[in-house]
């Protein structure tokens, strides 16, 4: 996984050994060449930096192996790149559920979306269900906003959030829809993509999102309006977790 902003790139890896694999998170710099590089507890899944490129932030699979089923636990992290602190798992931030303190054994954390240096948005699940929820960095808190979402993005202007959506009828491990929230009016529209959609989608302008679907060789990225109107197109076969730098 990869992402990058701002000068500042993110680079989940794996470590291939001779009994078994470790990850690391790398933080780079616009050259792509290493600034310090974290160990991390799983598989490598999701990754973003801020919009100023001086957070990073990345999540990892700790068991299991998928977001399709039950059978699985998340481990995030953020990394201030000024000072290389690190928050290394968001479940410990606390929650608050319509405005009060909520606390659970089984929450899990996931695909942190940056507002700026201090907001964040991200997947919260507890209970057999998921929440977007607003995180801030320095009350250390997780609000929740919206039922039923999953690997938020936020847009370049800080209005909509694009997520995956579980919807019923699906299959057990295609359970997905590609969807937009207006974060103002908390109204939600279904894309035009049909398929599910198992990735953190990206905004590739005001107006369009990129997501990866898997290909012949691994994953092809595709496009689709964030409105709800016209159809997805394919933008690049044999590709995933895109970045765009401005």
């Amino acid at each position: 996984r990869f992402h990058a902003a701002a000068g500042t790139g993110i680079c989940l890896q794996a470590v291939h050994g001779a009994l078994q694999d470790t990850y690391r998170a790398v933080v780079l710099d616009a050259h792509l060449r290493e600034l310090r590089r974290f160990p991390v507890a799983g598989i490598p899944t999701r990754a973003r930096v801020s919009p100023s490129g001086h957070l990073v932030a990345w999540t990892v699979f700790v068991s299991g192996d998928s977001y399709a089923g039950t059978d699985f636990s998340t481990r995030t992290a953020v990394v201030d790149t000024r000072t290389w602190a690190i928050d290394d798992n968001l479940e410990n931030f606390r929650v608050i559920e319509d405005g009060r303190p909520y606390r659970a054994a089984d929450i899990n954390v996931w695909g942190v979306t940056f507002a700026d240096d201090d907001r964040f948005y991200a997947t919260l699940a507890t209970g057999g269900r998921t929440h977007l929820v607003r995180g801030d960095l320095a009350a250390r808190t997780l609000t929740t906003l919206h039922d039923n979402v999953e690997c938020p993005s936020l847009s370049p202007d800080g209005t909509r959030v694009a997520y995956k959506k579980r919807v019923a009828g699906a299959s057990s491990d295609a359970p997905w829809r590609l969807y937009v929230l207006d974060l103002r009016t908390m109204k939600e529209s279904a894309t035009a993509e049909r398929r599910s959609v198992d990735d953190q989608a990206l905004w590739a302008d005001a107006g369009t999102l990129v997501y990866a679907l898997p290909g012949d060789y691994g994953s092809d990225l595709w496009t689709v309006p964030a409105d709800g109107r016209g159809t997805a197109r394919t933008l690049m076969t044999s590709a995933v977790a895109p970045a765009y730098l401005g």
